[in-house]
């Protein structure tokens, strides 16, 4: 719960910053911010010789880190909020762990049952819901906002895909704090070669560089490292169960910190998406109710010898 709340204030947070920020510029200030932070924390808590890249697979594994799950990733993100609610945006995001089947379907030769190709079909369904594409909604800004967010999305389950296939020999943190450093370069680059503005940092408004610290450390440093030690203790897929609370917490800060509404529509298609995700994980899904009913009833968890990988 605590990493979902990390995740899910991030979007009224980074909506907040949007108003005196251009997106692209402030993705990327977030990074550098959480590049010292994370690097930092590696740098002190680490032997010199298990932080430096020294092979191929992990300079491999740093370039795709930096260019999609935090460049790409994150530009596409801030890009998207400028016109979507902190709602709407964290729903769509919601969808990597949706996607990220079809990724290692394709790159990694993971099978997909019938009922797991039926579980995206109907999520799809949701983020038709959600955007309810037509010549009208399509030319509308928020419906182009949350086909930005998709996007996002997008890059970070490919990424994420392509990290297992590269499998790097260093840790995971710091293989992350390695990306958000050259992503915060990239996001730099690319924020002047689109002609962004470039405003006095001195000059930022209190709530502004509030909004820049909260994103660069709780939401980004510390739910990045709670993030990659939960994959290294329960593994990836229960750990991707966050992003189905992710939403309630961005509603939430959304409705608190900046009064904004939660369509019906969006939440009709949240619905939707966990049960598309439902059926793709039914296995995970079932085992975490399982396993929450015999907390409730007071029974010592079960311990599990299968790996979700």
């Amino acid at each position: 719960m605590l990493l979902a709340a990390l995740f899910g204030g991030s979007f009224a947070a980074i909506k907040t910053g949007l108003r005196e920020l251009p997106p692209v510029l402030f993705a990327g200030l977030r990074f550098d911010v959480a590049a010292v932070v994370l690097l930092g924390y590696v740098v002190l808590t680490r032997g010199r010789g298990s932080w430096l890249p020294t092979n191929r697979r992990d300079l491999l594994a740093i370039s795709t880190g930096a260019i999609l799950l935090v460049a790409l990733n994150n530009g596409l993100l801030f890009l998207g909020q400028v016109s979507t609610t902190p709602a709407a945006a964290s729903v769509m995001y919601g969808l990597n762990p949706i996607l990220a089947p079809v990724f290692a379907w394709w790159l990694l030769g993971n099978r997909l049952s019938v009922l797991g190709v039926a579980g995206i079909g109907v999520a799809l369904c949701g983020v038709v819901i959600i955007v309810q594409p037509s010549p009208a909604t399509l030319a509308d800004p928020s419906s182009a906002g949350q086909l930005l967010v998709l996007g996002a999305a997008g890059a970070v389950a490919l990424g994420s895909v392509l990290l297992r296939r590269i499998e790097p020999t260093l840790e995971s943190v710091v293989v992350t704090a390695w990306s958000m450093a050259f992503g915060a370069v990239i996001l730099h680059l690319g924020s002047l070669v689109v002609g962004e503005v470039q405003p006095n940092l001195f000059a930022l408004d209190t709530v502004t560089l509030l909004s820049i610290a909260s994103l660069g450390i709780p939401s980004t440093a510390v739910a990045y490292a709670i993030y990659f030690g939960l994959i290294e203790r329960i593994g990836p897929v229960r750990t991707n169960l966050v992003a189905y609370f992710v939403p309630v917490f961005a509603a939430l800060s959304g409705w608190l910190v900046l009064e904004s509404a939660v369509s019906p529509w969006t939440g009709v298609g949240f619905l939707v998406v966990v049960a598309g995700f439902s059926l793709i994980e039914r296995q995970v899904v079932v085992s975490e109710v399982l396993r929450l009913w015999e907390r409730l009833r007071g029974n010592p968890p079960v311990a599990e010898n299968v790996s979700d990988d």
